[in-house]
């Protein structure tokens, strides 16, 4: 296993990654604006499970063959796109629709809920090449061959990573929530933030499907 002083080096790294603005960031944002805290809170679990699909993966040497392969890689690059951009359309077209029915009297669709909310940010994260890319390229400057099993070290620090995702955008779905919850009483400034939401959403799936595979 790695070393205190090499631990102590990943573990600044990947909290400086963890904190930093990203995809997952603003999925996780855009999930709570659009669906509250709880939803939030699930798809930030949800996407932590889908990191460890690609931690999990990368040890067992799968991620190099998907990002070797460029037919592999555009495939599951264009499905994972396809998948954020339906989302996002759904939630847009959800807060139009509440949108509707409450200026008619008739009550608005029933909240996605924290359990989709969790599978749904399971599929996304899983189907997102560049997440595996990224334990690729950052994981394996930490591993030292010499101390003991690499996929073990690779597991051991990729879980280390996930975790400090998943702490950072559950940190974020509480301060999403919070402006949400301030905007409770105003519902055209709610529809408004679940509509951002879905563009949001949308503007990730275009985002990933025209990212191009690491050489």
């Amino acid at each position: 296993m790695p070393d205190l002083t090499q631990f102590a080096l990943f573990f600044a790294a990947a909290l400086a990654l963890a904190i930093a603005p990203g995809p997952g960031i603003f999925y996780v944002a855009a999930r709570t604006l659009a669906g509250g805290r709880s939803e939030g809170v699930a798809s930030s679990f949800g996407t932590g499970l889908g990191g460890m699909v690609h931690v999990l993966a990368g040890s067992l040497g799968v991620s190099a063959i998907v990002l070797a392969s460029a037919e592999l890689f555009t495939a599951l690059k264009l499905v994972g796109a396809a998948y954020l951009v339906w989302l996002g359309i759904r939630t847009f077209q959800a807060a139009r629709r509440d949108a509707s029915t409450a200026l008619s009297g008739d009550a608005p669709s029933p909240p996605v809920g924290p359990r989709r909310a969790f599978r749904e940010g399971v599929v996304v994260e899983a189907l997102n090449p560049k997440t595996a890319a990224f334990f690729l390229a950052f994981v394996p400057q930490f591993v030292d061959p010499a101390t003991g099993s690499v996929a073990l070290q690779f597991m051991l620090l990729g879980f280390v990573s996930v975790a400090l995702n998943t702490l950072a955008d559950v940190l974020v779905a509480f301060a999403a929530s919070s402006v949400r919850e301030g905007a409770a009483a105003r519902p055209a400034l709610i529809r408004r933030l679940r509509e951002v939401s879905g563009g949001a959403m949308i503007a990730l799936g275009i985002g990933l499907a025209v990212a191009k595979r690491p050489t």
